[in-house]
């Protein structure tokens, strides 16, 4: 099994060679697919971690039917293939969709769009904050924020100044997790913002057109994704490592 997981990794990274991969990576197709992704995906995260972070409270210490509803629900976008998601998110936001039609009556188009982008980003990635924040959150005790409070700490104090340095770990490495899959999204992508260099095209999108107009930029792009990956995996072991000693 560590073979075969490890045998395409290592041929990827054999097969685009360094001087070919800089060359290929300056291309401006290239340039506009990673300059979308980068963007897109700090905008996505950044929702995602304000929006995301009431919720991971509330799981954090509910324990009710409608808590394990709405915890099974955050989890169905990782389980949902993407192209479902990409389909769902058209037939609510596209022009004949549900909010889509009363946008487009004011003018405003988010199908096919940059916005539409981050959208499917926020999707498909949030379940990872929102989890693993939710973890980080229930992990702190409460009789340290019932000392604060004896203390004369208000709630936003507690959160602020106890609950967040806590947790932080956990949050950081969510934010990360999320990141890492909104830069990998592809599915809904495609299906919900189109394929639009310059605008919707971000690397994944990139490397599917690649391999029939420019083989060598999506294995250089490959890389890149390979590469931004692996950093963003070894930074979350590496901060659970450092809470557990």
């Amino acid at each position: 099994m560590l073979a075969f997981i490890t045998l395409p990794l290592a041929a990827l990274l054999l097969r685009a060679l360094p001087t070919s991969l800089l060359a290929h990576l300056m291309q401006p197709a290239a340039l506009q697919a990673i300059a979308v992704s980068l963007r897109t995906t700090l905008i996505s995260t950044a929702i995602i971690i304000v929006f995301g972070t009431p919720i991971s409270l509330y799981l954090a210490h509910a324990r009710t039917r409608l808590s394990r509803l709405i915890d099974t629900v955050i989890d169905l976008p990782t389980v949902l293939p993407p192209a479902v998601a990409g389909v769902a998110l058209l037939v609510v936001f596209g022009r004949r969709g549900l909010v889509g039609g009363l946008l487009s009556d004011l003018g405003i188009q988010v199908a096919f769009t940059q916005a539409a982008v981050i959208m499917a980003q926020v999707f498909i990635a949030s379940p990872f904050y929102i989890k693993s924040a939710a973890l980080g959150f229930g992990a702190v005790g409460t009789e340290t924020q019932q000392a604060a409070s004896l203390d004369g700490a208000n709630g936003w104090q507690i959160f602020r100044y106890v609950v967040v340095p806590l947790a932080w770990p956990a949050l950081v490495s969510g934010g990360l997790m999320s990141w890492a899959r909104a830069l990998g999204e592809f599915g809904a992508t495609i299906i919900f913002a189109g394929n639009f260099p310059g605008r919707t095209q971000t690397m994944p999108l990139a490397i599917y057109i690649g391999f029939e107009v420019d083989l060598e930029m999506a294995l250089a792009l490959s890389v890149i994704l390979v590469g931004f990956s692996f950093l963003a995996l070894m930074f979350v072991k590496g901060l659970f490592q450092r809470e557990q000693q």
